[in-house]
């Protein structure tokens, strides 16, 4: 049962994959990306794209800010914006928007305050859905590596828990925050229970540990 459950979710992070390539929103780069991990640095592409994510939302804020200003007529800044987002966007993978900030660019040498709003609000829609895109897969990815905490270390059981209870404890606190479902307690409460079955998950994934691992 086990290995069928990590079975579909590998089945589903890569038909995630497989969409995002055929809609063009990542390219081959992404690819090269993820063969630079290895088992010393497991969450070296989600470690590089939370990097690219702060440094482009700050990119993005520069550039509405720019845009906003009525005296606005620096487009020369706002070049030099635009080159660091698609630098960054290229060497991640993030084909779309890297073709968004090339056309925005384009308005930005033509001086063109209306064609580089137009191209703000469609940069801003592509970076949003990419983002989204990327969180579902880096939430899939990190539960890939449960059967291994039964041949190898303790440390893979830990990065498994902490996902698992990251994701189901941040999924509760939303549903409740938004209305959505009934809450029966508070969050003090949400999380106690979460520290308990983390703990219990823990104990069982300890005991279902191979005898030969060298690190026990």
């Amino acid at each position: 049962m086990l290995g069928w459950g990590v079975d579909r979710l590998r089945a589903d992070m890569n038909r995630l994959l497989a969409m995002l390539f055929h809609q063009g929103v990542l390219d081959e780069q992404f690819l090269q990306l993820q063969q630079l991990e290895d088992e010393s640095s497991p969450n070296f592409v989600s470690e590089v794209v939370n990097i690219y994510f702060h440094e482009s939302e700050k990119l993005l804020r520069n550039l509405r800010g720019l845009l906003m200003d009525r005296e606005f007529s620096d487009y020369k800044k706002m070049g030099t914006h635009l080159n660091q987002l698609m630098g960054s966007s290229s060497s991640i993978g993030a084909k779309r928007v890297r073709n968004v900030c090339v056309a925005f660019r384009a308005s930005s040498e033509q001086n063109s305050r209306p064609g580089c709003l137009r191209a703000l609000e469609l940069l801003e829609h592509e970076y949003c859905y990419l983002k989204n895109k990327l969180h579902e897969l880096f939430q899939v990815r990190p539960l890939l590596t449960f059967p291994n905490t039964f041949q190898n270390s303790d440390l893979f059981a830990s990065r498994f828990v902490i996902s698992l209870v990251y994701i189901v404890t941040s999924d509760v606190k939303l549903r409740c925050a938004d209305g959505s479902t009934e809450s029966t307690g508070s969050w003090s409460d949400v999380s106690t229970a979460a520290a308990a079955l983390k703990a219990k998950i823990m104990t069982f994934a300890k005991n279902q540990a191979s005898p030969t691992d060298p690190l026990r």
